[in-house]
């Protein structure tokens, strides 16, 4: 692996980000400088948790802006409109990042909730295995029993 930081590109690493944000917040903005002392928290944020954030949240758009402020913040902006300003001026990315998981993320629970009683979600953790234990749905190929011999069916034996 080459680059810079390669691990960021690895499938472990991707799965074992905690941010996931609530549907409500569609864009997340990170405004820092380089070579500031107070945006060395935010640069490092978005360097080792962006890659973890995008692969946890796909509908979530990402920016960063450099060098276009004084000072370093996040921006958060939701879908009915709102925007909320974090103010990351001399925070860690440990701090900036446990912020965001207590306020804006979604709690495991919640999304083990959501996952389970949706009804178009069939498998582990979920209340169907899979779909045709719907009334209605074709069976799975191993619960029907059937012969090897395939067979005609006349327009009559099909009407009846």
């Amino acid at each position: 692996m080459i680059g810079r930081a390669p691990i960021r590109r690895t499938m472990k690493y991707l799965e074992s980000g905690l941010l996931k944000f609530q549907p409500e917040v569609r864009v997340l903005t990170v405004n820092y400088n380089i070579n500031q002392k107070a945006s060395v928290g935010a640069y490092e944020f978005q360097f080792w948790h962006f890659p973890q954030i995008k692969y946890r949240n796909p509908a979530l758009q990402l920016l960063k802006f450099k060098n276009m402020t004084p000072t370093p913040f996040i921006q958060l902006l939701f879908i009915n409109g709102d925007k909320m300003i974090i103010d990351v001026h001399g925070k860690s990315k440990v701090e900036i990042h446990n912020h965001l998981l207590e306020t804006f993320c979604e709690t495991e629970q919640e999304m083990a909730e959501t996952i389970k009683w949706n009804p178009g979600a069939f498998g582990y953790h979920c209340s169907r295995w899979c779909i045709c234990e719907l009334p209605g749905q074709v069976p799975c190929p191993s619960f029907v029993i059937r012969n090897n011999k395939t067979r005609q069916v006349s327009e009559e034996e099909a009407v009846d």
